[in-house]
Order: structure tokens, then C-alpha cells, then sequence
């Protein structure tokens, strides 16, 4: 199964790359086939003009793994758009933030499940979106 995972991340590595942000919002999200707030998620992209494509897998951390997410910045679900990473319940508002400014970075997180971020149900919690890579992490905004 790990060589599974590895081979569907080369291939959306290789393959699945967008040519911008003015073009079609293509993201890939890995998630876990029994994870509902995950298929939320992914809805929730939908409905805001992302084109998603969805890849089950039994072990999303080897997703995150060989992505680069640190443990601390980790959720239920990662995906990938136009050469980011995006973990967790990630409102529009940051993913669009990210493909505009294009810092250097290796991609944004919600870490955890905060409750009432996008996806999530119940009563809306503080959802804080930080960016992750090399350098380090920093706040990109509070949702």
C-alpha cells in the first residue's frame, strides 16, 4: 500500500499541475475513503469554482510524509494545487491568498479539525491558517 501512495503522489506530482490561478482551479485532495468532514471539504471546493479531484487512500500520512507536512500543521486530509500543499479545512479565502501571492513556502495548514471550518460542523471555532516549509511557519490569517 506505501508503494501506492508514493506512486499516486509522483504521478499528481508529474501530471497534475495547473498553469495558474486565471486558469481552472485544479486541486487534488488525499483523504481517507470513511472520512466524512473530508468529503465536505471537497464539496465545500466545489461550490466556490475548484475543479476537485479525489484520491482515496488507507494511509493519508504517507501523503503528508512524502509532501513535507509537519506533524504540528497536520489534519485529516492534504491536497495539492499548482505546486502547493494545502492540509486541513483550509477555507477559500486562504487557498485563493495562496495562489495569488505565491510566497515561498510549501503550503498552508488548519491544523486539526476545527469545528465550524469548512467541512466541519458545529459551532464556529477560531479556524487559524498557517503557511509551513523550510524557513519555518507563520499566520496567514484567522477564518
Amino acid at each position: 500500500m506505501k508503494i501506492l501512495a508514493v506512486l499516486l503522489v509522483l504521478a499528481t506530482l508529474i501530471g497534475g499541475g495547473t498553469t495558474g490561478f486565471a486558469a481552472e482551479k485544479q486541486i487534488t485532495v488525499w483523504m481517507s475513503p470513511t472520512c466524512g468532514c473530508c468529503e465536505g471539504w471537497a464539496t465545500y471546493l466545489q461550490h466556490n469554482g475548484y475543479k476537485v479531484k479525489t484520491v482515496k487512500v488507507d494511509d493519508v500520512d504517507q501523503i503528508k510524509m512524502l509532501l513535507g507536512v509537519p506533524p504540528s500543521m497536520q489534519s485529516c486530509h492534504t491536497a495539492r494545487i499548482d505546486g502547493y500543499v494545502v492540509e486541513g479545512h483550509v477555507p477559500v479565502q486562504a487557498i485563493d491568498w495562496l495562489l495569488k501571492e505565491r510566497p515561498r513556502v510549501t503550503g498552508i495548514a488548519s491544523p486539526g479539525m476545527p469545528s465550524g471550518a469548512p467541512g466541519m460542523e458545529g459551532p464556529k471555532e477560531d479556524n487559524v491558517v498557517h503557511t509551513f516549509g523550510p524557513n519555518g511557519s507563520s499566520v496567514v490569517g484567522r477564518y
